[in-house]
């Protein structure tokens, strides 16, 4: 068994030998890896340890975006080659014991609404997290990491980069290369390696709640040894992770690969896929017995129909269930945070022009007490 044990009091800068937190085929592996082979990964935060037990909003102030998110790896898998794919079954994701929230400012699904700093820490014991920020909320884990990769090749890094500095010139949002916080924190891989924030075709950040410990990601191999790296652990998370945050930790994470040879240039599969052979969390949460939930319709507040807009009508089935969250006795903050880490987005149908539905799926037994 292969492992990269880390000292999660020190940030990532601090052993580099462990990890890295940019996309970058140069990035050298820290260990290698039989097909078959368990492979222990140790994780830290996403936030790299600054939003640790007993601070509070004002760490905002000082908080370093350029170290999201530091990842542990790579792992080479011998015999991986560009165009094979490449299976990585999670075996176990053992969480730690504390965990946060956070509402960042300048990010999130609602970001031009809520613009100040909100923190949540949690506790995480018996399989819940609960947090004196959130009274009476109780949050059932189903650990899964939340950036998993391969490394890119040189072309995929240069076509990536240059695809999202065109929607950034368009007005989008996009973050370029920067080689401030970078690990590893100069040559290529700090001044071109690109961002960890969105997930793309090799995987990363893509938040998928059911990737909990039995599913197994498929990823198209683009270069030799495929250079896997996992990190930004969650112990539970709504679809959506609305506010930008879930319920964030550190873990330590067993995974075992498999390669299927040829098989994503046999089939030109250029996205990832995943699968599961059983229920990602207990029954009772992945379907839900006792649930509210609001509807979200592409018509704008003062009345204007935008017809087939999808995200409209999901933002609005957000904002109903911040709006009932209000009505139950949370404030608008408490709701948001609610929303990213228990409430499911659903897309309820794409064909009843030109009024789309998002439903918004609140769990009653989120609540204690």
């Amino acid at each position: 068994m292969q492992s990269i044990t880390i000292d999660r009091s020190k940030p990532l800068r601090d052993e580099s030998n462990t990890g890295h937190n940019r996309w970058h085929p140069d990035i050298p592996p820290v260990v290698e890896a039989e097909e078959g082979e368990e492979v222990v990964l140790e994780t830290r935060d996403a936030f790299d340890g600054q939003l640790h037990p007993g601070v509070t909003e004002a760490i905002f102030d000082t908080v370093d975006a350029g170290v999201i998110h530091p990842l542990t790896g790579p792992v080479a898998v011998k015999g991986a080659a560009p165009g094979d794919l490449l299976e990585v079954e999670f075996v176990n994701i053992e969480p730690q014991p504390h965990a946060f929230s956070c509402i960042v400012p300048g990010f999130g699904f609602l970001r031009d609404l809520f613009t100040e700093p909100f923190l949540v820490h949690w506790n995480i014991a018996d399989g819940y997290a609960t947090s004196a920020q959130l009274p009476g909320v109780r949050v059932p884990g189903a650990s899964f990491m939340g950036v998993s990769g391969v490394a890119p090749s040189p072309a995929q890094l240069r076509a990536w980069t240059q695809r999202e500095a065109e929607l950034a010139a368009r007005g989008g949002m996009a973050l370029p290369p920067d080689a401030g916080g970078a690990v590893p924190a100069s040559g290529a891989g700090a001044t071109d390696g690109i961002r960890t924030l969105p997930p793309r075709e090799n995987g990363g950040n893509f938040d998928v709640k059911q990737l909990s410990a039995g599913s197994k990601l498929l990823l198209p191999v683009a270069v030799a040894g495929a250079l896997f790296s996992t990190g930004d652990a969650h112990f539970a998370q709504g679809d959506g992770e609305v506010c930008v945050t879930a319920v964030e930790m550190g873990a330590t994470c067993a995974v075992r690969f498999r390669l299927l040879k040829g098989e994503a240039e046999r089939h030109n599969i250029r996205w990832p896929r995943f699968t599961r052979e059983d229920y990602y969390i207990a029954p009772q949460w992945a379907a839900p017995r006792r649930f509210i939930a609001t509807m979200g319709m592409p018509v704008t507040g003062d009345g204007v129909n935008q017809g087939e807009d999808l995200t409209l009508a999901c933002r609005n089935a957000l904002l109903n269930m911040i709006d009932l969250l209000q009505e139950r006795g949370f404030t608008r903050n408490q709701a948001y945070v609610i929303c990213s880490v228990g409430v499911d987005l659903k897309v309820s149908n794409v064909v009843d022009v030109p009024n789309y539905v998002v439903s918004a799926f609140l769990p009653e037994d989120l609540f204690v007490g």
